[in-house]
């Protein structure tokens, strides 16, 4: 079956030479659009963020948007189809896996899937002796959100190995606190193995959904707050978001740019026990158009403070 193409640039409505800080720009603007919490249509809102935040995954990360701008290069040229140096579930003891539920596309996985391991043949005194080889270990990306780091999920993940019609469905156990990067294993589950070798396993390495208005490192979670300039001078009480609803912060009078408001037990689980805490970062934002009456204002201040 031939795999569908994606156009990530298209997705995010950028172009080819779009630097990082307009990337990110994008995503966030469209990721705030699409978040499913906001959303009416939920189920489509879902598959749309799920769209955008792959689309981000990749052009995000220098590595793989090198390696998705070299492939799509070549794609009028390959008929649609990804070229052989792309096939990285074929090999020895995987044949092609083709996975569903994972919040990735078969195009991503085609692109950025990878196989472990492998296993041994050897001659014998008598001839080509086939020694028992183990399958090859086979990985995959798994789309995990934030709200199910912080409470674990249960997940259905299915596959199909090679040209096989049979859809093999599995439950899996997404942990509380579960970290960007970590694998999740199920034995037995990756490629077949020879001459009566045991099968390879499967690795579902995790990758935190990203997210508009948080951004995860280790179990804290940081929000980037735009403050008017006259709220940082005057001082407010203000709601904040966090991963279970709103909450107020109060911001004391002369908050500088920069400024970090901790609120504890607010980001997702430790191994230790407890929470992490949820950052706020002040981001002062200027007036990009002044009226004549405010202008004024400011003047005053400005004479105030040569004052002395």
């Amino acid at each position: 079956m031939p795999v569908q193409f994606r156009d990530y640039y298209e997705t995010l409505g950028v172009s080819r030479s779009s630097t990082p800080e307009e990337i990110k720009s994008a995503f966030r603007k469209l990721a705030r659009k699409h978040h499913p919490d906001i959303a009416k249509d939920k189920k489509t809102a879902e598959e749309k963020f799920k769209e955008i935040n792959e689309a981000y995954e990749v052009l995000s990360d220098p590595e793989k948007r090198k390696k998705y701008d070299e492939y799509g290069q070549g794609w009028q040229q390959t008929g649609g189809q990804p070229p052989p140096e792309w096939q990285q579930f074929r090999g020895p003891g995987t044949g092609e896996f083709q996975f569903g539920g994972t919040g990735f596309s078969d195009f991503f996985e085609h692109l950025f899937g990878n196989r472990r391991g492998g296993g041994f043949s050897a001659f014998g005194n008598q001839g080509f002796t086939e020694m028992p080889e183990r399958g090859q270990d086979v990985q995959a990306d798994i789309l995990v959100t934030l709200e199910e780091a912080l409470n674990g999920s249960v997940r259905k993940i299915s596959f199909r190995k090679g040209k096989s019609d049979q859809q093999e469905t599995f439950t899996v156990k997404i942990p509380k606190g579960v970290r960007e990067g970590q694998l999740i294993r199920l034995a037995g589950q990756g490629g077949m193995g020879a001459g009566g070798g045991q099968a390879g396993d499967l690795f579902l390495r995790v990758r935190l959904q990203q997210h508009p208005d948080f951004h995860v490192e280790g179990g804290d979670v940081y929000h980037d707050l735009e403050l008017p300039v006259y709220q940082a001078v005057l001082g407010c009480e203000i709601p904040v978001p966090t991963l279970e609803g709103m909450a107020k912060l109060r911001i004391p009078t002369g908050t500088q740019n920069g400024k970090k408001f901790r609120l504890p037990a607010r980001g997702l689980p430790l191994k230790g026990g407890g929470r992490g805490g949820l950052y706020v970062v002040v981001e002062v934002k200027l007036p990009e158009q002044i009226s004549s009456e405010e202008l004024a204002l400011w003047k005053q201040i400005a004479q105030l403070h040569e004052k002395g």
